[in-house]
């Protein structure tokens, strides 16, 4: 296009993010340029940005923004000309298609991003390829969009990571949810509130739910959580009285979070560690916990998730609470975000005199 952009990029580990001038993107064979109409930020943007040298192994430098929706604007020459103005979501993991996880449909687990020698190899957008956090993206295959039409593009972007991650931690547990279910939620916050939702989607009979912030127990109990307290110690009465939880989801995985869960579960429960709050569980059968326990640490989702949970979007049965920004005002989100101040998702506009 010949033209440039102002982009939000990674210029250094350990470094402050900074906005510099880059070139508007041409796809070439294979590839798909995007739009970008919203981008939602993340706390694993945080720790992008706080990793040290050597532990992500990512070019540098490269735009942030993973959760990323907008509508597509050109195409390589050997593109199927549908694709041409489809608004669409952006799956964040740019898998290589071929290995056997991806063969099996586990893209997510897809054998080349997994941890090397040399450090966590990049992901996808955001995460060592450039991403949303710039007026266009540059998507190195249509196999990474989904069709998104008719849904507000602000709702859309959360739904990348955010929505797709607490849908993939709960889906994969739906064998345990039905009527009779006691599922528990740690955190309600930027992906617990959608994994309270999908709980209910799924038919989860009983939910409850612990945050220590006042603003996410209302919340909580807003979405249908039938006890909401503010520490998840406060749940052992409730979850003995009721025979003990079969999933509990930890939003947090905190060392004052992952015991505590952990020995909520009933016999054959499940504990599902999504967050990455610095907490470790000491496992082994020593009569400690209920028989036949099992735990979990779910990563991110497959594009076929994807698809789901847009089409639950679409239907008006998942909406992500956010909170919409200016592109420009990105790093004071960020701080916020970083101080914990953010309800819900915080997703950033651009705007169309951005580039020139």
């Amino acid at each position: 296009m010949g033209e440039t952009m102002r982009a939000l990029r990674l210029t250094g580990w350990q470094a402050p993010v900074a906005w510099q001038d880059v070139p508007v993107p041409e796809p070439g064979p294979g590839q798909v340029l995007v739009e970008v109409l919203a981008t939602g930020l993340c706390h694993s943007d945080l720790n992008v940005m706080d990793a040290r040298a050597g532990w992500l192994h990512y070019p540098l430098p490269f735009t942030l923004g993973h959760e990323v929706a907008g509508r597509v604007v050109a195409t390589g020459s050997d593109i199927d000309s549908h694709w041409d103005g489809r608004r669409v979501v952006v799956h964040g993991v740019w898998s290589c298609r071929t290995c056997r996880n991806c063969l099996r449909g586990r893209e997510n687990h897809c054998l080349t991003l997994g941890r090397t020698e040399r450090g966590l190899p990049r992901i996808g957008c955001g995460l060592g390829w450039d991403g949303g956090l710039a007026p266009y993206l540059l998507v190195p295959s249509p196999d990474f969009l989904v069709r998104a039409d008719g849904v507000d593009p602000t709702v859309l972007a959360p739904l990348a990571d955010a929505g797709l991650t607490a849908y993939h931690a709960v889906r994969q547990h739906a064998d345990l949810l039905d009527g009779n279910s006691v599922c528990v939620v740690v955190g309600v916050g930027g992906l617990g509130h959608l994994a309270l939702q999908v709980l209910r989607e799924l038919g989860c009979g009983t939910v409850l739910a612990a945050d220590t912030r006042a603003a996410a127990r209302d919340l909580a109990a807003r979405l249908g959580a039938d006890h909401v307290v503010d520490d998840v110690d406060r749940l052992r009465g409730t979850t003995r009285a009721l025979g003990g939880a079969d999933v509990v989801l930890d939003f947090v995985v905190s060392p004052d979070t992952v015991a505590t869960a952990a020995e909520l579960l009933a016999s054959g429960g499940r504990l599902v560690m999504v967050g990455a709050g610095g907490g470790r569980l000491v496992t082994g059968k020593d009569g400690r916990l209920p028989t036949g326990w099992q735990v979990s640490a779910p990563f991110w989702g497959t594009r076929a998730g994807l698809v789901e949970v847009v089409r639950l979007a679409a239907a008006g049965r998942l909406r992500p609470e956010t909170e919409v920004h200016r592109l420009e005002d990105a790093l004071d989100v960020y701080a916020r975000l970083r101080r914990g101040d953010v309800r819900g998702r915080a997703v950033v506009v651009p705007r169309s005199e951005a580039v020139r």
